[in-house]
């Protein structure tokens, strides 16, 4: 099989296509991450702003960190270590996919936001962790799009998914829905949206929705980049963001209870998946 030029001026998306259709193997680099394909479909994408899998399962409590860096060490180099977590006893199959799906989306969704060209294509690269559950590209990229609408109808400013984000004074924060709540009470002025996520034992996504909504509330904004000197002048946020200022970090929370809203919507997909 050939394989594909990369071209400067050619979407991400783009070439995923064309790959998924050569049926290819190997590793897709972007300006935000690492899309892994094994016959022309998805098997895991990192992104360094999303959570990886090792931290949404130990910080959730689904697996003892004991047992995630035992898998690594003793399937690692064999690509194998979610077959590892499975076999060994430490994780049920069902739990991982699961999961795994979470996470491949969740970075998917940062290295398609803005659709940026390819880097380069590593031909047989695999991952360490190894095929748990593989996914045809045109669901990636379909549920990424369907990510980036819902998230540009709560609050159109895409800053508040990358930037370290601050609590805004004056507006009333009472009578927050709980997940709402904890997710306010991580913001810090230091924190990104990626770090909440990983504080929270939560997956990124559900994260975004929490704090794009509080954007749109009045609660949080994107804290201003620091200027290189007297003469910079700071970019203007937009009319409708609010003042930006830090906060106090919220206390350590408690892992979350397995009630994210789009879990219905993983099991779905896993199903899909299954029947093809």
């Amino acid at each position: 099989m050939s394989t594909p030029t990369l071209r400067t001026d050619e979407p991400a998306s783009a070439l995923l296509g064309t790959l998924a259709a050569q049926g290819a193997t190997g590793a897709l680099s972007t300006e935000t991450g690492i899309v892994y394909l094994a016959a022309g479909h998805v098997v895991h994408v990192e992104s360094a702003v999303t959570p990886d899998l090792g931290d949404l399962l130990t910080h959730s409590g689904a697996l003892a960190p004991d047992g995630w860096w035992e898998a690594i060490d003793q399937a690692g180099r064999r690509c194998s270590v979610g077959r590892q977590l499975v076999d060994s006893g430490h994780l049920a199959a069902g739990a991982l996919e699961l999961c795994h799906l979470g996470a491949l989306f969740d970075a998917a969704y940062f290295v398609l936001a803005h659709d940026g060209p390819a880097l380069r294509f590593r031909p047989g690269a695999a991952h360490w962790l190894g095929a748990v559950r593989s996914v045809p590209v045109d669901t990636v990229l379909r549920e990424s799009r369907r990510r980036r609408e819902l998230l540009h109808r709560i609050w159109p400013e895409p800053a508040v998914d990358r930037a370290p984000l601050a609590r805004v004074p004056g507006p009333d924060a009472a009578d927050l829905p709980a997940r709402r709540g904890r997710t306010l009470a991580q913001v810090n002025g230091v924190r990104t949206a990626a770090q909440i996520a990983t504080a929270l034992a939560c997956r990124t996504f559900h994260t975004l929705v929490e704090l794009r909504r509080l954007a749109a509330a009045g609660l949080v904004a994107p804290v201003a980049p620091l200027t290189s000197g007297p003469s910079s002048a700071p970019s203007p946020a937009p009319a409708s963001a609010p003042a930006i200022v830090s906060a106090e970090p919220g206390p350590t929370p408690r892992p979350l209870a397995p009630d994210e809203p789009d879990t219905a919507l993983l099991r779905r997909l896993l199903h899909a998946l299954e029947a093809l």
